[in-house]
């Protein structure tokens, strides 16, 4: 365990971060060597499916995601406060509600396909390649939850090493498993049935762990009885809302995706290309978004407002330097890049995927504050200003989708973003300063 309401905050973020980073670099490493496989082994064809499905794939994983990081924010909450009979009971309910929200979302993904693949323009010589593979992810959605929610009530209590070994083992696992079912058993890109297996074992392990070395995490049958309403309420409110935002952005790169699909299979793939890189670049973010989460949280919860103003700045900070390293690595190496991820020699791929890393690169530094400061208005209780500010990101893809893509073809998807993050700052920005819990008088003792 990790008290992040003690000690230097510097130190505590970056030490906190480190193995959070680590970990998405891991999950990354095995996105791109799966893109690798597929693309080597199968084909452009069996690539160009499985990059048409991925921004389907992305919005139900990333709001699983979202749903357990939110539910663990009012988990860090109460160890801040000491509450450790108010950390069973949040991690009990997290456990409840998501189960059955992922129940949910398999059921209504797994009946739906066929139409929600047409709706995604996947062009119809690809459906039968993509059918199969987005099929088996959604099949094994509640397994991926359950790894998320034990993960994140690790975070929560400061536990972010375990996390990261318990990655490890399941990326080898992943890499491992793709090879034998693509290699081995030419099970095409229902190799996909490997990830699924690997977050199985990876659940599996980590509550085992758990339940040995975590007493306020070993749970009884009354932590899921006797719920308190007014927590769940919190929790839903908290969890939703984080889910709900990784959603709404998702689902404005889904549409996006639409327009994406009609351009023809080498933007598709050029495009596949660039968003796996992009990942790579923004990993950064999505790091420093979830410690300040769980930093805000906890530190919220021990009433250290003044350390909560001290860690906002210096996330921001540190993700600007990662920003200007991230748009180096564009101008000098991006087309290595692309043939790494991809192995295409195809330069009308290599090309458009390098032009979109060139120009929205530049712009990563206001995406940086968006992911400091919307997790960490996520932490301190406001849950409706990130979702405005994802609101504006859904809707601005989905007119550029309308009009810039038909009009300028893959050249209006390269601007969307850079566009869109402009305007999805405002709100946050504004809020930020305006936030009645940061304007208060700094409480309890100040901290080094």
């Amino acid at each position: 365990m990790k008290d992040l309401t003690k000690g230097k905050p510097s130190t505590l973020i970056l030490a906190f971060a480190l193995p959070i980073f680590l970990g998405n670099l891991l999950q990354l490493t095995y996105s791109v060597t799966d893109t690798r496989i597929v693309g080597s082994f199968l084909g452009e064809d069996a690539l160009a499916a499985v990059g048409a499905t991925t921004t389907l794939s992305n919005l139900i994983i990333g709001f699983l995601l979202g749903l357990a990081n939110g539910f663990a924010i009012i988990t860090a909450q109460r160890f801040g406060a000491k509450d450790i009979r108010g950390v069973k009971k949040s991690f009990a309910a997290s456990l409840v509600l998501g189960t059955v929200i992922s129940v949910v979302l398999t059921v209504l993904g797994l009946v739906f396909l066929q139409p929600i693949l047409r709706f995604l323009n996947v062009p119809e010589h690809l459906i039968p390649v993509a059918g199969p593979y987005i099929f088996i992810i959604i099949a094994g959605l509640l397994a991926t939850f359950l790894y998320d929610a034990c993960a994140a009530a690790l975070r929560a209590l400061g536990d972010t090493v375990t996390p990261l070994v318990i990655l490890a083992v399941s990326v080898a696992l992943n890499i491992a498993g793709d090879l034998l079912f693509v290699l081995v058993l030419k099970a095409g890109v229902r190799g996909a049935a490997a990830t699924v297996l690997a977050q199985i074992l990876a659940f599996v392990i980590c509550w085992i762990y758990m339940l040995r070395r975590y007493e306020m995490l070993r749970l009884a049958r009354e932590d899921f009885r006797d719920a308190d309403t007014a927590m769940v309420k919190n929790m839903l409110g908290s969890g939703l809302s984080m889910g709900f935002m990784s959603s709404l952005v998702n689902i404005g790169s889904l549409t996006l995706q639409t327009a994406i699909n009609k351009l023809g299979q080498d933007i598709i793939v050029a495009h596949t290309a660039a968003r796996k890189i992009s990942e790579i670049f923004m990993t950064m973010f999505s790091v420093f978004g979830q410690t300040m989460a769980t930093y805000c949280g906890q530190n919220l919860g021990a009433g250290r407002i003044d350390r909560v103003k001290k860690g906002i700045r210096l996330g921001i900070f540190y993700t600007c330097i990662w920003c200007t390293l991230s748009a180096v690595a564009s101008y000098t190496i991006g087309r290595w890049l692309v043939y790494l991820v991809t192995g295409s020699t195809n330069e009308v791929v290599i090309l458009n995927a390098t032009n979109y890393l060139k120009f929205d690169t530049l712009f990563y530094y206001v995406t940086a504050v968006i992911c400091v400061l919307r997790n960490a208005m996520q932490g301190l209780g406001d849950h409706i200003t990130p979702l405005i500010s994802s609101s504006l990101e859904m809707v601005g893809k989905i007119v550029i989708a309308a009009t810039l893509v038909p009009m300028l073809g893959y050249t209006g998807v390269i601007v969307a973003e850079p566009l869109v993050w402009f305007i999805m700052v405002l709100p946050l920005v504004v809020q930020i300063f305006r936030m009645p819990v940061l304007r208060e008088e700094n409480r309890g003792n100040q901290g080094k």
